[in-house]
């Protein structure tokens, strides 16, 4: 019998999105990696055995039902945004988009945010890998950028990334995103001398609203303190990777 996503303790995006617009974010549990990997691993650039992570891949693609096989890239905390229906797997890239009912659009996580995009009438989804230097570089804009519609026709959800009260930084984190914004202070707490806690969700919204989308969902919980569900490299350094997919059914 197949699992449900949700058993396993994968998330469904609470959304008000088009019927058609598939999404999830994966969770570390349901897979067959060994320590520290266990169990749930898609990342193939992490250490983990090859074969284990060829096999939760092909489980999340039974579990889900999806389509095709997700384009999964190799993630450089930039900001390019490619496309599922030309670009190839493993190309250095941040995030994709598809338009239509193409391969699942993913990106992998262990404290950085994942972004799911899509148009309110169901044609464009695109998902973008957002840690610290994806979203002040503007790996958010650079896939916005990509869609054929106006900001307000946009939904976004935010899947789980590190929480506020475990993702200290440093002064050269807080000026980058003040240099752009410099109402983002709000979104930084000084700890010790020369290091503030972030707030990654609110550093997104803030980004968003200055592109006109409010339309934002999502954007709980922690990866760094949950750590049955979820891998969380500042915590453990060595481990797996979560993934959040969203794709359009014909």
């Amino acid at each position: 019998m197949k699992a449900e996503p949700q058993s396993l303790g994968w998330l469904l995006p609470d959304w008000p999105a088009p019927a058609q617009v598939r999404a999830v974010m994966s969770s570390r549990l349901g897979g067959v990696s060994r320590a520290p990997y266990d169990s749930m691993n898609l990342a193939t650039h992490v250490g983990d055995d090859p074969a284990d992570v060829q096999q939760n891949r092909q489980h999340l693609v039974e579990v889900l039902s999806l389509p095709a096989e997700p384009l999964w890239l190799n993630q450089v905390h930039g900001t390019r945004i490619v496309d599922v229906a030309s670009d190839a797997e493993g190309t250095d890239a941040d995030g994709s988009i598809a338009r239509g009912p193409q391969r699942p659009c993913v990106v992998m996580t262990a404290d950085c945010l994942p972004v799911l995009i899509c148009d309110r009438k169901g044609t464009q989804v695109a998902a973008v890998h957002a840690g610290w230097r994806g979203l002040v570089n503007g790996a958010i804009e650079a896939a916005i950028e990509k869609f054929d519609a106006p900001a307000d026709e946009l939904l976004v959800w935010l899947g789980v990334a590190i929480g506020p009260q475990h993702f200290e930084v440093g002064n050269e984190v807080r000026e980058a995103f003040m240099q752009y914004d410099a109402g983002a202070s709000e979104a930084f707490v000084a700890t010790t001398a020369g290091k503030w806690l972030a707030d990654i969700y609110r550093l997104a919204h803030r980004r968003l609203a200055m592109l006109g989308i409010s339309a934002v969902y999502g954007g709980g919980g922690c990866s760094y303190a949950d750590e049955t569900h979820y891998y969380s490299y500042r915590r453990d350094r060595d481990c797996g990777r979560m993934a959040a997919l969203i794709w359009l059914e014909q």
